[in-house]
């Protein structure tokens, strides 16, 4: 075996001499018969759980031994967290989970749950179906259902279940009165992007080795073949396989499209504000569903290509598991929060938050008492909690809280008290801040050996049986981590970011065509209707703000799951009035405000593109994302990396940022700094000058966003807002028309494309530059007309991917170049145009005007250290003196 690999706590022989002391049982029990007399799961069911555990056991032990010759690359493990095999019996293996980084037996049970044949727990036709948004804690209005005893795992759907039966009534001082069910079955399909099979969404949970072996027989084994997939996954990314079926071999995660685990990264609590978002999606998604306006698994995303299903079942909840210490954590904070916020509101977020409380964060206790007394205090959020070396209450107490948030549509958290053992990770001595009585205490706290003495105890098995099961998961995980050593890894960059952000620009353009085909065809009558009979084409020339504002509702007119929402959206229609009129065009429904956090701003977004949706979150002020862009950078640019596209959150995220406000003004209303996105991998960046941009750019990220589940970022140039004129006042040059939808082809803009003006001969300097640059150096290029020199002026539109063609084009046709930055000088956009020019061997002569190393100040200051059309005059002659 591998007891050889084991950390100083001896775990593995620790075990071994539990279960051989273990005094064998006066007589068998039936494994069909409960375990104890009033328990909830039967001797065969509690046997299920002790096979989930063990395989996530020997997962941890095979990730030492991996490591011990340099093979495995990945060793925080689960053990002392194995109680959470009974809450991933106690959900639905359609109930989306995101999973922290110790949920190996949750994953190894929820896989053998989506093994099991369907067939073996069909769905009920005598139950009565119910609407939950009819959902009642009305006493007498309690639901009669009465559900037979299943399979492991059976979701408790009533509370007058008959005894025996996993739908039992759950027996707890914190129980609700009885309350109304959703027993409708479930619909759907899984989160897919191409061919991922699905399963039957209406089958309850069941695991293949819930029959029962005869009576007063030792019960046969399950079978490690239940488990045998989630082990080799679980393997592969120990080894960086890649052959990994969700990552691929770039990360070890838990995930898996076809089981409804959505990888997370295990950043500190990151993953929570996705939850509530995702939370948020799946009630919006329920109640159009409820309304007739989807039905079954037709739902799309969007009516052109790049459409997508329906994730979940729309009696769905999200499972959402993570430490103590991340309690703590600004993200955790804003997740419950914002879960609170909504649920005080009346709208329902049926998310099961899961805190797995072992005391720890790496070394820092958790004082004694705070997670519980924190998570009580959070209002609007349920409080449940068991003890994870007990699985009989931790499934009846999982159970309970399930069904809670199921039929109420409310947030719950489950405080799941856990151990730890073998310390955080392979390199962790906690020797050095845990004392010998301490790590004795969390031994005889091991929930496997828990399990095991319950069976024992029960007379389900005995000692001797229940270490051969263990023996034998040993010795299969051993040879499955033989196997995928040979494995091919990541063979080369191209390999690595295969998956980080496709671009078909074909299709994206095929999108477009088909939205302008839509609009002035079968949907031409309600776009009319929607503009108020006056579609924007005819409106004549407009502002930045108002070709935005069209766009947008261009889009919620071809998109129909889009979503417009952040601070101050809807009501008032944004600071500057960009969203002006769309919430009374579109409904609250499709329009609305959100908290004041930017966190769960983006966290909403990335719910709800998960789960189906078209979600266009605005930041207020670029200065603001600064508190939030780890939602950026962890959540949402990784979803596609760490799931080869299994998964995806589609998002366009406005922002209203850059400097030159007049009138309004200091660092968080006139911020200039980028380079946190422009940092971010497979992030798109678009900064739209001109209104004639502005539309044809938002279309193409929304397209992007649909068909390749791009993350886009649309950052707006606040001072261009409401601009009109370019050279002189009331030329009205910075107004342009809206095109109509048979010139949305024509004018379509692809990511990574520049704009190009000339002005006079336009042979003497190139100028590159973007945003408030683009009206700054139009400016000076009319000046340098009138000395005789002819300008090219790119306007860059696409900071990430840069337009780096369109750069070495017109800069290699005039050989001078000027790169107009109102960004910073260190770590702004001028840097990476630089860096492209020299890539690619531009030997011509370059300069840069940029914006000073400063936050911007407030009032006439600023135009000290920001880049002004007088600058980039001098900075173009200096260059043409050389």
């Amino acid at each position: 075996m591998l007891s050889d690999v084991t950390t100083p706590q001896d775990l593995d022989d620790r075990f071994r001499e539990t279960l051989a002391a273990l005094p064998a049982a006066e007589r068998r029990r039936d494994p069909a018969d409960p375990v104890t007399d009033d328990a909830p799961l039967t001797g065969g069911q509690v046997l299920d759980l002790f096979d989930a555990q063990v395989t996530s056991r020997q997962l941890d032990l095979a990730g030492r031994w991996l490591r011990s010759f340099g093979e495995g690359f990945y060793t925080i493990g689960s053990a002392g967290h194995e109680g959470n095999a009974a809450v991933a019996a106690a959900l639905r293996p359609t109930d989306p989970a995101l999973l922290h980084y110790r949920s190996g037996a949750f994953y190894c049970l929820r896989a053998a749950q989506a093994a099991a044949d369907p067939a073996l727990a069909p769905a009920d036709p005598t139950r009565a179906a119910v609407d939950p948004s009819e959902a009642t804690t009305d006493p007498s209005q309690a639901a009669a259902d009465q559900a037979p005893a299943a399979g492991l795992g059976r979701t408790v759907d009533s509370d007058q279940a008959p005894a025996g039966g996993l739908g039992r009534t759950v027996d707890s001082e914190r129980s609700a009165p009885a309350e109304t069910v959703d027993s409708r079955p479930s619909t759907g399909t899984q989160p897919t992007v191409d061919d991922v099979p699905t399963r039957d969404p209406d089958a309850e949970p069941r695991l293949s080795g819930s029959e029962p072996a005869g009576t007063g027989q030792a019960p046969a084994a399950n079978g490690f073949a239940a488990y045998a997939d989630a082990a080799r996954d679980v393997l592969r990314g120990m080894v960086a396989s890649g052959l990994e079926p969700v990552a691929g071999g770039r990360h070890k995660v838990f995930g898996r499209a076809d089981l409804a685990v959505v990888p997370t990264t295990s950043t500190i609590a990151s993953h929570l504000p996705r939850a509530v978002g995702m939370g948020l999606a799946v009630e919006r998604l329920r109640r159009l569903d409820s309304a007739g306006r989807r039905t079954g698994a037709g739902m799309r995303v969007g009516s052109g290509a790049g459409a997508t299903h329906a994730p979940w079942p729309p009696d769905a909840i999200v499972v959402c598991s993570f430490g103590d210490a991340s309690v703590n954590h600004a993200s955790a904070t804003a997740a419950f929060n914002t879960a609170g916020w909504y649920d005080h509101a009346g709208l329902r977020i049926p998310v099961l938050f899961v805190c797995e409380d072992n005391g720890l964060g790496i070394s820092v206790r958790s004082p004694e008492g705070w997670v519980e007394a924190t998570l009580r205090a959070k209002p609007g959020i349920r409080y449940f909690s068991a003890d994870g070396a007990d699985p009989v209450r931790t499934y009846e107490v999982a159970a309970e809280a399930a069904a809670w948030v199921r039929r109420n549509r409310r947030p719950a958290v489950l405080h799941l008290r856990t151990v730890r053992l073998m310390g955080h990770a392979g390199a962790d001595a906690e020797s050095a801040y845990r004392g010998p009585a301490e790590l004795a205490a969390d031994l005889d706290r091991d929930p496997v050996a828990a399990t095991a003495r319950l069976l024992v105890d029960a007379g389900v098995a005995t000692g001797e049986e229940l270490l051969a099961r263990y023996d034998e998961t040993g010795w299969q995980v051993r040879r499955l981590a033989e196997e995928v050593l040979g494995e091919p890894k990541l063979a080369s960059a191209a390999d690595v970011v295969s998956a980080l952000a496709p671009r078909r620009p074909v299709r994206v353009a095929r999108a477009v065509a088909d939205a302008a085909a839509r609009a002035s065809g079968p949907q031409a009558g309600a776009r009319a209707e929607a503009f108020g009979g006056k579609p924007p084409e005819l409106a004549g020339p407009m502002t930045l703000a108002q070709s935005i504002n069209a766009a947008l509702a261009d889009g919620m007119l071809d998109h129909p799951q889009m979503a417009i929402f952040g601070e101050d959206v809807a009501a008032k229609g944004g600071v500057y009035g960009v969203t002006k009129g769309l919430r009374d065009r579109f409904g609250a429904a499709r329009v609305f405000d959100t908290l004041l956090d930017e966190t769960s701003v983006l966290g909403l977004g990335l719910g709800a593109g998960l789960a189906g949706m078209l979600p266009v979150p605005e930041i207020q002020y670029l200065a603001y994302l600064h508190n939030a862009e780890d939602q950026l950078r962890g959540e949402a640019a990784t979803m596609r990396f760490f799931s080869q596209g299994a998964f995806r959150n589609p998002m366009v995220v406005r922002v209203a940022g850059l400097a030159y406000q007049e009138g309004f003004g200091g660092h968080f209303h006139n911020d200039n700094s980028v380079a946190v996105l422009r940092d971010v991998p497979g992030l798109v960046v678009a900064v739209p000058a001109r209104p004639d941009d502005a539309a044809p750019m938002l279309r193409t990220c929304l397209a992007s966003a649909a068909v390749d589940g791009s993350v886009c970022v649309f950052l707006e140039p606040i001072a261009l807002y409401h601009t009109r004129d370019l050279y002189a006042e009331g030329d009205g040059e910075w107004l342009a028309g809206y095109p109509e939808p048979g010139e949305w082809v024509a004018g379509h803009v692809p990511i990574g494309r520049a704009r190009v003006y000339q002005v006079g001969s336009a042979d003497d300097l190139t100028i590159i530059t973007f945003g408030n640059g683009v009206r700054m150096s139009l400016r000076a290029a009319a000046v340098l007309a009138e000395e005789g020199v002819g300008t090219r002026v790119v306007d860059l539109r696409w900071l990430a991917p840069l337009p780096v063609a369109d750069i070495i084009r017109e800069s290699s046709a005039t050989g001078r170049v000027l790169v107009v930055d109102e960004t910073r000088r260190s770590g702004g956009v001028g840097e990476g145009v630089i860096a492209a020019l020299v890539d690619a061997g531009y030997v011509g002569a370059a300069r840069r005007v940029a914006g000073v190393d400063s936050f911007v100040p407030l009032g006439p200051a600023a135009r000290h250290v920001l880049v002004s059309a007088d600058a980039i005059t001098d900075g173009a002659r200096t260059l043409l003196a050389r």
